[in-house]
């Protein structure tokens, strides 16, 4: 039987140890079962896997069925905003630690996309945060998240105080280390370490959490992602904002940093029978200890 995906791109996160052969065994599976293999250029060149046409992110999006991510949630966090735009859909083979998003054990990979390819899986669509850092009425910075929009103080600086405004309503002046905004997807990172609900992917929501409030009465919220939030920097000697931990900018007293949901929106694909609730049991360690 043909695989439904006739042209897979293969991402790896290439630091790993091991990821080359890792790599080179799932492109040989793949070619098995039918499909034509390309890599992604950067992976291809730290790896040296020659053998196979090399893509780059925008020819994946253009030529490609699908997109195999082999490292950790990080490495699917950045391809996966990438992708987005272009409607690919990914798979996420976990090399990493906890693999919220990168869901299929390496040991087990073949029994598992084995059936995927010819159509038996579940799809899973997460929205992202387009975010702006504007400055004097113009916009400085902008980026796309899949996790969280962060706002920190500085290293040596002391607390942020932060104005907060939802669809252009004052909600409060907040004393704090920083503020979170977690979509559900991000609702089990840095948000959740915070002190954070776990939200539901399903759930069209954002949570607002407070990073160590100088008033214990500032407590996390779930907002929806139809509208818009807004930050405003009203004191700071040194605050910063990053998106996804891996883009970065620089914060001015008066910056505003604005949130809206991205038009776009990252496919995930998952094995036949999965569950987010299987997920969190498994990588919180729930029931452990339960006879």
């Amino acid at each position: 039987m043909k695989s439904q995906f006739r042209h897979v791109a293969l991402i790896g996160k290439y630091q790993a140890q091991g990821s080359r052969s890792a790599l080179e065994d799932i492109a040989q599976f793949l070619h098995a079962q039918g499909c034509d293999v390309s890599i992604e250029r950067d992976t291809a060149n730290n790896t040296g896997l020659t053998g196979y046409p090399m893509l780059d992110v925008s020819a994946i999006g253009r030529d490609c069925d699908l997109a195999l991510v082999v490292g950790g949630d990080g490495t699917m966090l950045g391809f996966g905003r990438r992708l987005a735009q272009f409607g690919v859909p990914l798979i996420g083979i976990n090399q990493g630690r906890l693999g919220f998003i990168t869901d299929i054990a390496f040991e087990d990979y073949q029994s598992t996309l084995e059936p995927m390819l010819h159509g038996s899986y579940e799809e899973d669509a997460r929205a992202m945060m387009q975010a702006e850092v504007m400055r004097d009425g113009r916009c400085v910075f902008g980026a796309t998240a899949m996790n969280d929009v962060v706002v920190n103080r500085g290293a040596t600086s002391g607390m942020v105080e932060l104005r907060v405004e939802v669809d252009g309503r004052f909600v409060a002046n907040q004393r704090a280390d920083g503020l979170i905004i977690a979509s559900a997807t991000g609702s089990t990172a840095y948000a959740l370490s915070a002190g954070g609900p776990l939200l539901h992917p399903s759930i069209a929501g954002w949570v607002l959490v407070p990073i160590a409030p100088h008033t214990l009465s500032n407590r996390p919220i779930v907002l929806s992602d139809k509208g818009e939030i807004a930050i405003e920097i009203v004191a700071s000697r040194d605050a910063s904002a990053n998106f996804d931990m891996q883009s970065l900018a620089t914060l001015l007293q008066g910056d505003r940093i604005v949130v809206r949901r991205s038009e776009h929106q990252v496919r995930f694909l998952h094995p036949k029978g999965w569950s987010y609730f299987d997920t969190l049991r498994k990588k919180l360690h729930w029931n452990e200890g339960v006879a």
